[in-house]
């Protein structure tokens, strides 16, 4: 058996093996990644083939935050270009978690690996840029790693221009123009962000902060997958509302919104 931390290219491909032994699918099409709040916006998906935990994958590890439930899904989406094997993680893991990065990309790896062209990265975060409202999905357009911390290892050069990918992008705007589009920052965490750090994050060019994607969105794009990704604006940044930031109040506006993001979702996967 392969080693996640020795081994990370292995162990996923091992695990997409076994992927595709639990489910009896030789591969998937697209992954998505599930944050906090998201669990009802992969709901809106229907009704999934396989459900476990994601336990039963080599290298996955058991979740330790809470509103990241641990389950991988599998679902058969009937679009107009006929079956999308769609592969749903409901929870990640985050560097503040102190495990390293291997695991924090290790199911985007698996993924690729599973056959997945297509990667969705989801997340709760705060709005920095003003002009977004608590509840609104915001399209990634670019980010700004505040953790200087990459998967990748070695002399392993990766073009990141088009890193959050504007083909998918111009699918969803298609199928909603008032979509809006921003910079993501990774902050490490788990403590956030101060006012002074959101008013130099503001800045240099961000809309967006929040604790997880960036890492995936890289190890994703490395091994060949497009990458999408859909912030849920679910609280105002440090400083901007004079408001405690608080993880349950995160959840609580993710699960408010998300559902609406998932009907979105379930509309676009086919075109992808």
């Amino acid at each position: 058996m392969s080693d996640l931390y020795t081994d990370p290219i292995g162990t996923a491909t091992v695990a997409a093996a076994k992927l595709a032994q639990l489910t009896g699918k030789p591969h998937h099409d697209v992954a998505l990644v599930m944050g906090s709040g998201w669990v009802s916006a992969a709901d809106a998906l229907g009704t999934p083939t396989h459900e476990f935990p994601a336990t039963s994958l080599p290298g996955f590890l058991v979740p330790t935050v809470e509103g990241h439930g641990g389950l991988v899904r599998s679902y058969d989406l009937q679009g107009a270009n006929g079956t999308i094997r769609a592969l749903v993680f409901l929870g990640r893991t985050h560097l503040y978690e102190g495990k390293g990065v291997e695991p924090v990309v290790h199911g985007v790896r698996t993924a690729v690996k599973a056959g997945c062209k297509v990667v969705v990265l989801t997340n709760a975060c705060g709005g920095i840029n003003r002009d977004y409202k608590v509840g609104q999905p915001v399209l990634i357009r670019d980010h700004i790693s505040m953790t200087a911390v990459s998967p990748l290892i070695g002399a392993d050069f990766v073009d990141l221009t088009d890193l959050y990918s504007k083909r998918i992008r111009a699918i969803l705007h298609e199928e909603d123009p008032t979509l809006a589009e921003g910079v993501y920052v990774h902050w490490r965490g788990p403590a956030y962000e101060t006012p002074a750090e959101i008013n130099f994050l503001r800045t240099v060019g961000a809309d967006l902060v929040g604790m997880s994607t960036v890492p995936e969105a890289i190890a994703a794009h490395a091994l060949g997958a497009e990458v999408l990704g859909i912030s849920l604006v679910t609280n105002a940044a440090a400083g901007i509302s004079g408001e405690k930031l608080s993880h349950l109040e995160v959840m609580a506006a993710g699960k408010a919104a998300a559902g609406k993001m998932g009907d979105l979702l379930s509309k676009v996967l086919h075109k992808l």
